[in-house]
């Protein structure tokens, strides 16, 4: 009879049960094994009337791994539950302890942070009862989700054809949609800055007008710029300040700066950093074991356990020196709940360089970053001198700076990510007059605000509150697969991808805001998050919560559903083949598409792509529509009754042979110039297919008479051969 470890991931458990020995039998559940049912009124799950009870059902393709697990449970003399230390996987060990009809008294939870030997077997001597209070968080959340998604979703499915609508979903749409109205409203201004070149002692360097006459410049036209150019005369150093300028390093990373890193300093999506951390999570074969490499990827606190701190500062001071180390900072933002400790390296002994053979390239370039930028944290800030000079002349000032890195701190384990630039001035001196300087006024236009990029839309929901660092790669997958934006590219030549709202996401988010306003905004999105987490600290009713938000949502919809315009389906103009009524475009899970008006009853469909083919000719087997087509060797007609008929026609023009002047050796034809099939050109008997004499190439020629020489070599070769064995059979009998 052994103790059964019951874990989220597959790739989790052969790791731990390697930690805890032969007396543990470590299974997962692979996630949640349950969810809301779909029964009950509106398909919601949730008895509304009976105090907004609700309903569980094991996932369909749960129930396979349910048997197993309440089969070994029963086996079993001790049944622990290792999910994920959050709220998601506290509400994933409630749902197993359920099943498995476990005692909710027993301390049977297991939580760690990171999958080392160290953290889980300590873990073990601290089991924990079930946290009910982020239970109920976690519950009121889903049910929140499941009224917003099952309700709105239909309603705009069936008035404006939208797939779905969600309760941080919709809120982030609403940022990309307000974003991309600011760029149209936006109204370039054109101003103009002016600059003072100045070259002393072969050095040059630039100032920039910052005041005229005490006042902040601001030049609008040329015509201002050159009226300051012909006050202008004598140049002299007004004043110059020194000072030594500290940088201190960021904090260590939590989920959402991480994801925000990864984006503009790797390139990665949020959707594909979260895998390659999870990963990192569970653990890496590191030669003879099996270890985590990273701690808890799901996180919003920036505080560093004492020991891997104490660790990091050994590591500094013996690779750096004493004057790199620096001290442990804590810095959270107001929604933080800190539950988990920042994102770390498990063992500060694994450096990228020692572990980098036993992983893939992207695995390795995140754990970098990881690695640098917790070990940075802890070190010592950069040092700058920066010397700032105000250059004068007719109570007009301009500003130079210059700065020379003279400590690198930080930067000499962040240095990859974080580039430095040294300008300095020339020797300058009060008072001092400079005798070369030109100046140049420069005509710029303000920019409208940038569109969204993943990493400055997770920046802004983070600094808003909406949702939790663990959605947003969802949400950005969702916003995507619903059709509602694209990520293109911000300009010709850049790598940065912005999101782009589409029609459908426009239409979607308009409809949103004209009845669901007081709902579906920042604030309400960002207050209802804070309550989730006091009902998570045992400080707010989580059925209180629902039904409060209930009573506000259900008049909302029920006005949606009488005023919401229904939008009509959009046309071609052409009849059903094959029950005469119109054809409609509508949008499937892959596009755009063409289909009878009266689907269901009628199930004719064709492609878009097709209808924007079709050519006015007429198939001659069957009356169809010819439409064009591509295939291996070019463009093509063919029947668009494809597969019932095959008829197809060649649009490729032919071209006419050649004469060449020539005549044909072998039937004394004359030899013309044709194209083959591949696009090559080649000289042929033009009594072709009877003659099928082709004229050869020089190179051509030249190939044939080294396979010629290089056969009769072949052919020698094995004569020798065949003597020697004969000889060597003869020899044999001989003997014999």
């Amino acid at each position: 009879m052994k103790n059964l470890v019951i874990v989220e991931s597959p790739s989790k458990s052969k790791t731990i049960e390697k930690y805890l020995g032969d007396d543990f039998q470590v299974v997962s559940s692979k996630g949640h094994i349950r969810d809301l049912a779909t029964t009950g009124k509106g398909g919601l799950g949730i008895d509304i009337e009976n105090n907004f009870t609700p309903t569980y059902k094991i996932s369909s393709d749960k129930r396979a791994v349910v048997k197993e697990l309440k089969a070994l449970a029963k086996k079993s003399d001790h049944v622990y539950l290792a999910s994920d230390p959050d709220r998601e996987g506290e509400a994933i060990a409630w749902h197993l302890a359920q099943v498995l009809e476990l005692d909710m008294e027993n301390d049977n939870r297991i939580i760690f942070n990171e999958i080392t030997k160290k953290a889980v077997l300590e873990a073990f001597q601290h089991p924990r009862t079930i946290d009910q209070d982020l239970v109920k968080s976690q519950e009121a959340r889903r049910m929140l989700d499941r009224i917003i998604g099952f309700k709105l979703s239909k309603l705009l499915q069936s008035k404006i054809k939208s797939k779905s609508a969600g309760r941080v979903q919709s809120v982030a749409l609403r940022l990309i949609v307000e974003r991309e109205n600011e760029i149209r409203r936006f109204k370039s201004e054109e101003y103009w800055t002016l600059h003072a070149n100045v070259k002393k002692d072969n050095k040059a360097f630039s100032a920039q007008l910052i005041k005229i006459d005490g006042k902040k410049a601001k030049l609008k036209t040329q015509e201002e710029t050159d009226a300051i150019i012909a006050r202008l005369n004598e140049f002299h150093v007004a004043s110059i300040e020194k000072k030594i300028r500290k940088k201190e390093a960021k904090m260590p990373f939590i989920t959402s700066t991480l994801q925000q890193e990864a984006s503009t300093k790797l390139g990665y999506g949020a959707k594909k950093t979260m895998q390659i951390a999870q990963k990192l999570y569970e653990g890496i074969a590191l030669g003879g074991h099996t270890e985590g490499l990273i701690s808890y990827m799901r996180t919003d606190s920036t505080r560093l356990s004492q020991v891997f701190v104490n660790d990091a500062f050994a590591y500094i001071e013996s690779e750096f020196g004493k004057e790199y180390k620096g001290k442990a900072r804590q810095k959270n933002d107001e929604h933080a709940q800190d539950a988990h400790e920042a994102i770390r390296p498990t063992n500060i002994h694994n450096t990228p360089e020692k572990v980098k053979q036993y992983l893939t390239n992207e695995q390795y370039r995140l754990y970098k970053l990881i690695y640098a930028r917790a070990v940075a944290s802890l070190m010592a800030a950069s040092k700058s001198n920066v010397v700032n000079a105000i250059i004068r002349s007719d109570n007009c000032d301009f500003s130079a700076n210059g700065s020379m890195l003279a400590f690198d701190g930080y930067l000499k384990m962040y240095g990859d990510y974080e580039s430095t630039k040294d300008e300095m001035l020339p020797e300058l001196i009060e008072n001092e007059l400079l005798k070369q300087v030109e100046l140049e006024g420069k005509q710029h236009f303000t920019e409208p605000p940038l569109r969204y990029s993943e990493a400055r839309l997770i920046k802004e929901l983070e600094e808003k509150g909406i949702g939790r660092p663990s959605t947003y790669a969802i949400i950005i997958d969702t916003l995507q697969a619903r059709g509602y934006v694209s990520l293109e590219r911000q300009s010709e030549g850049s790598k940065t991808k912005v999101f782009v709202p589409s029609e459908q996401g426009e239409l979607t988010d308009e409809k949103l805001q004209e009845f669901f306003s007081s709902i579906i905004n920042v604030t309400y999105t960002a207050d209802m998050e804070g309550h989730l987490d006091e009902i998570a600290a045992g400080d707010r009713n989580n059925i209180e919560e629902v039904r409060t938000f209930y009573e506000k949502f259900e008049p909302l919809l029920d006005e949606a559903y009488e005023k919401m315009e229904k939008k009509e389906l959009e046309r071609t103009g052409e009849a059903c083949p094959d029950c005469g009524a119109e054809l409609v475009y509508r949008n499937g899970r892959f596009g755009r598409f063409i289909s009878c008006i009266n689907f269901p009853s009628c199930r004719f469909t064709k492609s878009e792509e097709e209808e924007a083919n079709a050519s006015d000719e007429v198939c001659p087997k069957c009356g169809g529509k010819m439409v064009s087509k591509k295939g291996r060797y070019g463009a093509f007609l063919a029947c668009s009754n494809y597969p019932d008929c095959k008829y197809i026609k060649s649009t490729k023009q032919k071209e006419e042979p050649k004469p060449t002047g020539e005549l044909c050796p072998d039937c004394g034809h004359e030899l013309v110039e044709r194209k083959s099939r591949f696009g090559t050109t080649f000289v042929g008997c033009s009594n072709y297919p009877k003659c099928r004499y082709i004229k050869k190439t020089p190179k051509a020629a030249k190939a044939d008479e080294a396979d010629t020489k290089q056969e009769k070599k072949k052919a020698a070769t094995k004569k020798k051969t065949t003597r020697k064995v004969v000889k060597k059979a003869a020899d044999s009998e001989d003997n014999a």
